[in-house]
C-alpha cells in the first residue's frame, strides 16, 4: 500500500472503533463533518422537513394546498439536476434542504386535513353527551374524560365532534370501554393564553378533539353496547383492559407508589397523587411519566437481551440463525404490546417509531444506535405526526437522542482499549453521568422556552434515580410479567413499587433541597429557540472543533436576542389568573376572577399569592402602579389616583366615549375573553393592530389585540 493512500471503506464502522483509530485518522482527510456523504443526506433532510413542518405551524396564513403539494415534486427535480449536471457541493445541499423543507410542509399540509373532524363552535348550555369512555386522565379539578361520541343532544351529525374531553368532578362511578351518558356544558378547545405558548387548540385538531367542557353531577352508564366496526369495538376492549390493569397494578404495587406504577404500565395517571406529579416535574424526573422513549428501550431492550440470551442456549438454532434477529423481531413484538397496553399516546407512538427503526438496522445488519438511524426515526416521524414537530416531547425526545449517539460516537472512537475512564471510574458509571449531562444540556433551550424553567437538581435526580430504574425497576416490572402466568406476579409488581417508592423519594429530597426551579426570569423569544436548534443540529453534524465553533456562534445570538427581549410585565390570562411581575422582578400570581380558559403553561407552578386581601389591590410593577378593583364591584369613573398606569376591569361596565388623561388606562375581562388574554411588556412599545383575518384549519379567525393605549 502506497504510503499516504487512504483506507478502503468497510461496509459498515468504516474506521474501527478504539483500537486502530488513530493510525486510519493519520492517513484520513479530517471534513468538517463526521459522517459520510450518504449518511448526511437523511440527517439534513431530516432536519429541512423539520423545519419546513414548523414553518407550516408558524405561517401566519394558510399556504395554497397546490402549492404545498407540487413544492417537494420541484425539489425532487433539483436534487436531479444537480446531481446530472454535478453542481458544486454547496448547490446540492441547498437542494436537498429546499426539498425537506418542501416535504415538511406539504406532509403538514396534508395531515391536518386528513383529520378535519367537526369542532364546537360556542359555548352550549347543560347538554345530554353520549358516548363510550375511552380513556381517564388526571386534573387539578378532577377526572378528565376523553369520550368517543355517539350523539350529543341538539347537534347534528354532521355537526358532532368524534371526540370530547370533560372534566368531572364528582366521584367517579364509571370506567374506561363502558358507554356513558352525561349532562355536560362544551366549548371550544381553547387557545392559547401568551404568545409562543403551547398551542392546545391545534393539538386538540389532530387528535380530532372537538370539545372540551365539565360534568354537572355526574356520568351514568348506558345501555348501548360497543360501537359498530371491529377497530371500534377493539379499541373499547382494549381501553377497559387498560383500566382493569392499572386498578390492579395500583393495589399490588402498594398504596405509597401504586399511581405511579399504574402510569409506567398502562399509561393512566389517574391514580396518581397530584403532589407526585408536582415532585417529579419539579426534580426534572416529569420525563419518567411521559411513556416515551426511556420506557420504549427499557422495554424493547430487556426483552432483546433476554431473548438472545435465551436463543443462544438453544443450540440447532444459534448454530444456523444470527439470533440477535429473532430476538429483535420478538422484542418488536413486545413493543408494540407495550404501545398498545399504554393507550398509543403521541409520544409512545414516537418512542415505538424509532425502537422500530433501531431493531429494523438489526434486521438489516445494520448499526442500531447510528445518526442514520436517528435521521430514518425523524423522517418517519415528520411524515406520519408532522403536528408533533412543535410539541415539548418531540424536541426534547430527539434532541437528546441526537446529542447522546453523537457523544458516544464521539467518546468511542476517542477512547482507550481500557475499560476504565476518567480514573478510576468504569466506563459504565462515567456514561450515566455523561448521559445526564448531555441530554440535560441538548434539552435545557427546550424546557426553558416552553416551561420557563429548569430543575434545580435535575442533574442530581436523575444521576441518582436511573441506575434504581435500570438495575431495580426494569428487571422487577420484567419479572411481575414472567410470573403472572404462575399467578406470583404481584410479588414483581410489589418490588415494583418499592423501587418507585424510592423514586419518589429521590424526587421529594431533590425538590426539597431546591424548592425554587432555575428561570431565567423572561421568556426565550421564538428566534432564539430556532437558534439553538440550528447550533445543536451543527454540533450533532459537525466534528472535532468545528462542533464547538458552530454551536458557540449560533448559540451567542440566540442569547442575545433572549438578553435584549422585553419581558412580560402583565398577563391576564383567560382563566381569570393575573400574572404581575412586579418592581423588584419577581412574578406573583393573583386569581383574580372566575374563567375557563387557559392559564401560562409557563407559570404553572406559581401558586396564588396573598397580595391582594383589601380592594382596590394596588401593586408597584415594572410598568408602574396597577389597579385591581373588587371583582363583584361596577367601576366608578376615574375613581383612582392619577398615579395608577393601569386599571383592571373585571366587570362589564360601559365604556366611556374618551378616556381622561388622569384616568389609568383600563384592561377589560370583556377583551381577555374575546382574544384569549391580554399581556403587557416592560418595553413599552405600542401593540400593533391586528393582520387582516387568516383563519387556519384549526383556528377561527383571531380578533385585534389590546392595544397599550386603549381598551
Amino acid at each position: 500500500m502506497v504510503a499516504g493512500e487512504a483506507l478502503a471503506p468497510q461496509k459498515h464502522n468504516s474506521p474501527a472503533n478504539g483500537k486502530g483509530r488513530a493510525s486510519h485518522d493519520a492517513v484520513q482527510s479530517r471534513p468538517i463533518w463526521s459522517i459520510a456523504a450518504v449518511d448526511a443526506q437523511p440527517l439534513l433532510l431530516a432536519f429541512a422537513m423539520a423545519g419546513g413542518a414548523a414553518a407550516y405551524f408558524v405561517a401566519p396564513s394558510e399556504p395554497p394546498f397546490w402549492l404545498a403539494l407540487l413544492a417537494p415534486f420541484a425539489g425532487a427535480g433539483g436534487i436531479t439536476l444537480g446531481r446530472r449536471m454535478r453542481l458544486p457541493s454547496a448547490l446540492q445541499i441547498a437542494a436537498w434542504f429546499a426539498f425537506g423543507v418542501a416535504l415538511g410542509m406539504c406532509a403538514a399540509s396534508v395531515r391536518a386535513r386528513l383529520v378535519a373532524a367537526p369542532v364546537i363552535a360556542d359555548e352550549t348550555g347543560p347538554v345530554m353527551v353520549e358516548g363510550w369512555l375511552s380513556e381517564v386522565e388526571t386534573g387539578s379539578k378532577g377526572p378528565r374524560l376523553r369520550i368517543e361520541i355517539h350523539a350529543i343532544a341538539g347537534l347534528t351529525p354532521e355537526a358532532t365532534p368524534k371526540l370530547v374531553r370533560l372534566t368531572h368532578r364528582s366521584r367517579l362511578e364509571v370506567s374506561s370501554g363502558r358507554f356513558v351518558r352525561c349532562w355536560a356544558v362544551l366549548r371550544p378547545p381553547p387557545s392559547p393564553s401568551m404568545a409562543g405558548e403551547y398551542d392546545f387548540r391545534r393539538q386538540a385538531w389532530f387528535e380530532q378533539l372537538g370539545g372540551v367542557g365539565y360534568v354537572q353531577g355526574r356520568c351514568r352508564g348506558g345501555a348501548l353496547g360497543a360501537p359498530e366496526g371491529v377497530v371500534a369495538d377493539v379499541r373499547m376492549k382494549v381501553a377497559a383492559f387498560r383500566r382493569r390493569l392499572a386498578a390492579h397494578v395500583n393495589v399490588a404495587a402498594g398504596e405509597r407508589a401504586g399511581g405511579f406504577a399504574a402510569a409506567l404500565v398502562s399509561g393512566d395517571r389517574s391514580y396518581m397523587r397530584v403532589e407526585d406529579q408536582v415532585a417529579l416535574r419539579n426534580s426534572g424526573l416529569a420525563h419518567l411519566l411521559a411513556i416515551s422513549g426511556l420506557h420504549m428501550a427499557i422495554v424493547g431492550g430487556l426483552v432483546f437481551y433476554l431473548m438472545r440470551r435465551l436463543l443462544a442456549c438453544i443450540e440447532p438454532l444459534a448454530l444456523r440463525v444470527p439470533v440477535q434477529k429473532p430476538a429483535a423481531v420478538i422484542a418488536l413484538g413486545a413493543s408494540l404490546a407495550y404501545l398498545v397496553i399504554s393507550g398509543a399516546g403521541v409520544s409512545t407512538q414516537r418512542a415505538f417509531i424509532m425502537l422500530a427503526v433501531v431493531f429494523g438496522a438489526v434486521l438489516f445488519d445494520r448499526a442500531a444506535l447510528s445518526l442514520r438511524s436517528f435521521a430514518i426515526a425523524m423522517i418517519l416521524v415528520i411524515l406520519l405526526q408532522p403536528e408533533s414537530v412543535m410539541t415539548p416531547g418531540f424536541q426534547m425526545s430527539f434532541a437528546a437522542s441526537g446529542a447522546l449517539i453523537a457523544t458516544y460516537e464521539a467518546w468511542t472512537a476517542r477512547r482507550s482499549a481500557s475499560d476504565r475512564v476518567m480514573g478510576g471510574v468504569s466506563y459504565s458509571w462515567a456514561s450515566l453521568a455523561v448521559t445526564s449531562l448531555v441530554a440535560g444540556t441538548a434539552t435545557a433551550p427546550y424546557a426553558l422556552y416552553h416551561f420557563d424553567r429548569l430543575a434545580g437538581l435535575g442533574l442530581l435526580a436523575n444521576l441518582a434515580a436511573m441506575p434504581v430504574i435500570t438495575f431495580v425497576t426494569a428487571p422487577a416490572a420484567a419479572a411481575a410479567l414472567i410470573l403472572t402466568p404462575f399467578g406470583y406476579g404481584d410479588l414483581g409488581l410489589r418490588v415494583f413499587g418499592y423501587s418507585l417508592e424510592a423514586i419518589l423519594w429521590i424526587a421529594e429530597t431533590c425538590t426539597e433541597q431546591a424548592p425554587s426551579a432555575l428561570s431565567p426570569g423572561k421568556q426565550m423569544p421564538g428566534g432564539s429557540l430556532v437558534l439553538f436548534s440550528a447550533a445543536l443540529a451543527l454540533a450533532v453534524i459537525a466534528r472535532g472543533l468545528w462542533r464547538w465553533a458552530m454551536a458557540l456562534a449560533l448559540s451567542g445570538p440566540a442569547i442575545w436576542l433572549w438578553v435584549v427581549a422585553p419581558a412580560v410585565a402583565l398577563h391576564w390570562s383567560a382563566s381569570g389568573d393575573l400574572f404581575v411581575r412586579l418592581a423588584g422582578g419577581e412574578v406573583h400570581k393573583i386569581s383574580y376572577v372566575e374563567g375557563d380558559g387557559l392559564s401560562p403553561m409557563r407559570f404553572s407552578t406559581l401558586d396564588p399569592s396573598g397580595l391582594c386581601s383589601d380592594w382596590p389591590c394596588v401593586l408597584e410593577s415594572e410598568i408602574g402602579r396597577i389597579a385591581l378593583r373588587h371583582p363583584d364591584l361596577e367601576r366608578g369613573a376615574c375613581s383612582l389616583a392619577s398615579d395608577v398606569a393601569y386599571e383592571l376591569i373585571p366587570l362589564g361596565t360601559p365604556r366611556p366615549d374618551r378616556r381622561s388623561a388622569s384616568c389609568a388606562q383600563p384592561i377589560y375581562w370583556s377583551d381577555v375573553l374575546r382574544q384569549g388574554g391580554a399581556t403587557l411588556h416592560t418595553d413599552g412599545a405600542t401593540s400593533k393592530k391586528a393582520a387582516p383575518c387568516e383563519a387556519r384549519p384549526w383556528k377561527p379567525c383571531e380578533v385585534e389585540p389590546i392595544s397599550r393605549n386603549g381598551g
